[in-house]
């Protein structure tokens, strides 16, 4: 049968599957346990030799179509799903890390995430931060026990595009772990197997999902890693195909030990989303264009943080890699314009800390999501005060551009 495209393949996912009666969306299947006549069955099911269904906390039928729809979207051969994106990021590395190991990261980093790795710190598992947007800072901070390079594609809030090609071969000629969290761009913008990547990152909640009606994520292998030259893969899950071992411990050690499943009504909710991930994807990143061309004119904004402005730093490079240039910008405001009474003028933008949805969203990032970091933290990330994050959704831009010209008027 010949290749379909991306969102011909994801409608049609289901049904090629086959799923019972007929529908063409897999059901929700909420059983936690799954019987077998055959005792011997289970045993191989539990012991990897063979497919098949043990527990709900590690696999379910929902979830598993979820999971093959992603490995889809992504060119990759498997992928895990998690109750949350952090849920997925943690249990990888406390899966695949250990106490003595090093991570270098981009310092321009999720607030969560950051948060995260200070957590590692605690467990004997240290992460230096680069400015990633040079590969030569990534390649400075290795350490003999570096194990993984993590990096988001595009930064949240400021924007920041990382050298994703050239860390991509920095990882490769060093045998490291290139871990690519996708979520701001979504496999239909970008796909990080493309650059290298070993394992992507998907915040399913967010565009993949794109409605703000349930909470997941995901991680998945894109092959190009031989897991045979890491060393932290017990014996135990050496059983199986070596292309595959790197996501036999996330999901025995990760998924199954750490408890953070994804259930099957939230699978279900993100996979019918999925299937409009490219129409939505195109009017958000339009819309947002616009949006930032319009607020990078005006005298009240100081400062507009979008790639798809020929004077972000790194235009160029995500004029490369990304199908469009995303459809989160965030802008900084002029001297005397409050960021409060801005976000409480404008109607149709809703002031929540989701993004990905339907519908256009917007936060003053110090002041909530990025708090915690401290002052110095934020000012190194090129977070201002007056910084209000937008998260732009598929309303007609005429009624956006509307709201934004009364509320900075």
């Amino acid at each position: 049968m010949t290749k379909k495209h991306f969102t011909t393949t994801s409608l049609h996912a289901d049904r090629r599957e086959r799923p019972e009666h007929g529908v063409l969306h897999k059901p929700i299947h909420t059983s936690v346990a799954f019987g077998y006549e055959d005792a011997r069955e289970i045993a191989a099911v539990f012991q990897g030799k063979k497919s098949g269904y043990s527990y709900g906390r590690q696999s379910n039928p929902t979830v598993e179509t979820l999971s093959r729809k992603i490995s889809r979207m992504e060119d990759g051969i498997a992928t895990v799903c998690f109750g949350t994106g952090m849920a997925a990021i943690s249990a990888t590395m406390l899966t695949l890390l250990r106490q003595g190991d090093h991570v270098v990261s981009s310092a321009f980093l999720f607030g969560n995430t950051n948060s995260f790795f200070g957590t590692l710190a605690t467990f004997g598992i240290n992460t230096t931060f680069v400015d990633a947007t040079d590969v030569a800072n990534v390649a400075a901070a290795l350490e003999p026990n570096t194990r993984a390079v993590f990096v988001e594609t595009i930064a949240n809030p400021a924007t920041q595009v990382v050298d994703l090609a050239g860390i991509g071969e920095l990882c490769r000629e060093k045998g490291l772990l290139y871990i690519v969290d996708n979520t701001m761009t979504s496999p239909w913008l970008f796909k990080p197997r493309d650059v290298g990547a070993s394992l992507v990152v998907n915040a399913l909640t967010k565009y993949i999902g794109g409605h703000g009606n349930a909470l997941a994520g995901a991680i998945t292998d894109t092959g190009l890693y031989d897991w045979t030259r890491y060393p932290n893969i017990y014996d135990i899950y050496k059983s199986v195909d070596p292309a595959h071992w790197g996501m036999q411990q996330i999901r025995k050690k990760g998924l199954r030990d750490m408890g953070g499943s994804l259930g099957p009504e939230a699978a279900h909710h993100i996979s019918v989303g999925a299937d409009t991930l490219g129409l939505r994807m195109d009017r958000s990143c339009d819309n947002a264009l616009a949006i930032a061309q319009f607020c990078n004119t005006h005298p009240k904004v100081a400062k507009v943080f979008y790639p798809g402005l020929e004077s972000h730093p790194q235009h160029a490079r995500a004029q490369k890699l990304f199908r469009k240039s995303g459809a989160l910008l965030s802008i900084e405001l002029a001297a005397g314009v409050d960021c409060f009474d801005f976000l409480n003028k404008l109607d149709l933008v809703i002031t929540s800390s989701n993004l990905g949805d339907t519908r256009t969203l917007g936060i003053p990032v110090a002041h909530t999501i990025f708090f915690e970091m401290g002052a110095a933290r934020r000012a190194s990330m090129g977070i201002a005060d007056s910084m209000v994050r937008l998260s732009v959704g598929i309303e007609d831009i005429h009624d956006l551009l509307a709201d934004f010209a009364q509320a900075l008027g």
